[in-house]
């Protein structure tokens, strides 16, 4: 995925294959715009994961994350596994939000907690590595 900033919605299909079956991932970067929230329906509709990502240099991204993630549970109920996700580790000198606030807010939210840096590769098939057990069992095969 390309580590510019998103301009519009970035979509990219991935096809990953397990042990016993193939899976589609789909992913839908929005960059939290405001625009896209009427499209989170259609997003995640069939989904069995979704990730939710933030930007720890912007304190504003992270606390619109529990209104994201407030959307998702509202479209799939608890038949959804999330990730919430703090991104750009790489800016960790400009960090306004700690690893311990992901954390907390996540453990609050009952979802799993990661950070990544996608423009360094860090953590980045760890965020999805987490979620295809739990997306294998399950999500629908292809």
């Amino acid at each position: 995925m390309d580590a510019n900033a998103t301009i519009g919605i970035d979509f990219l299909s991935k096809t990953m294959y397990l042990e016993d079956r193939t899976i589609r991932l789909q992913l839908w970067d929005t960059a939290g715009q405001e625009r896209f929230r009427s499209l989170i329906p259609s997003y995640i509709r069939d989904s069995a994961a979704a990730v939710v990502v933030y930007d720890i240099t912007n304190v504003n991204s992270f606390q619109q994350t529990t209104k994201w993630i407030d959307d998702v549970r509202t479209e799939r109920g608890s038949d959804v596994i999330i990730m919430l996700v703090g991104n750009k580790t790489d800016l960790a000198d400009k960090r306004q939000v700690s690893i311990e606030e992901g954390e907390r807010k996540a453990k609050e939210l009952n979802v799993m907690f990661i950070e990544t840096s996608a423009k360094a590769g860090y953590n980045v098939k760890q965020v999805s590595n987490a979620s295809s057990p739990h997306t294998a069992s399950g999500g629908a095969p292809l």
